[in-house]
């Protein structure tokens, strides 16, 4: 079998806590590809425009942070704190945050850093916005219960308590912003593949995305 020519990208997409983050990632590592979370720069943008003492609903404001958001830091613990992450949902829905952030999201998948074949990006617009001629597009989600009970096992994991109800109600909210927004609204790509993660841990959910990407990424020789 041989690679077919860089790059390969593999665009993901879902709600949070859908397991997408985790799905991005290992598909990163089992093909040798660079991943990008792009959930990340909206959440690095809606920490900074705290930390400025900015208004996330402030759309000019937010796009001058956006402008400035820095990869170096996106190892940053803060950008999984609730309230990081629910000022990214808020400045995504701005058009000059996303026109900010959009370059450099393709930089990344067009030429993925070290040289590598291929990219993994996951977001909420990858297949439909970002990277729309993606060789593989999948749209990975779950009902508002599993994702809370993920999240509240994710916060009680790093010794956080978590209130499951106020969660899931979190979720749905910022569902329904990332649905309702004029700009690049969270939807699949209409060749996008569903991954419904409800009930399937997160070796099912690899195997399922891996035997996918493998039709289109190998080419069998004679």
């Amino acid at each position: 079998m041989t690679l077919t020519p860089p790059s390969f990208v593999i665009a993901i997409d879902g709600p949070a806590a859908s397991g997408k983050g985790t799905l991005s990632r290992r598909l990163a590592r089992h093909y040798g590809f660079a991943h990008l979370d792009t959930g990340a720069l909206y959440r690095a943008t809606g920490r900074d425009v705290l930390a400025s003492g900015l208004d996330p609903g402030d759309p000019d404001a937010a796009a001058r942070i956006a402008a400035a958001v820095d990869p170096a830091s996106f190892d940053d613990p803060r950008l999984r704190e609730e309230a990081v992450g629910q000022a990214a949902s808020v400045v995504a829905a701005h058009a000059g945050v996303r026109a900010a952030l959009l370059a450099l999201q393709r930089r990344f998948a067009a030429t993925p850093p070290g040289g590598l074949a291929g990219a993994v990006l996951d977001g909420r617009d990858i297949g439909t916005v970002v990277c729309p001629q993606a060789r593989v597009k999948f749209f990975v989600t779950a009902s508002p219960e599993v994702r809370a009970r993920r999240r509240v096992l994710e916060l009680e994991g790093r010794g956080a308590v978590a209130d499951e109800a106020a969660i899931r109600a979190d979720l749905i909210a910022r569902d329904t912003r990332d649905r309702e927004r004029a700009e690049a609204p969270l939807r699949p790509a209409e060749d996008a593949i569903l991954l419904d993660t409800s009930g399937l841990d997160a070796d099912a959910v690899f195997a399922v995305a891996r035997a996918e990407v493998d039709r289109r990424l190998f080419t069998r020789t004679q």
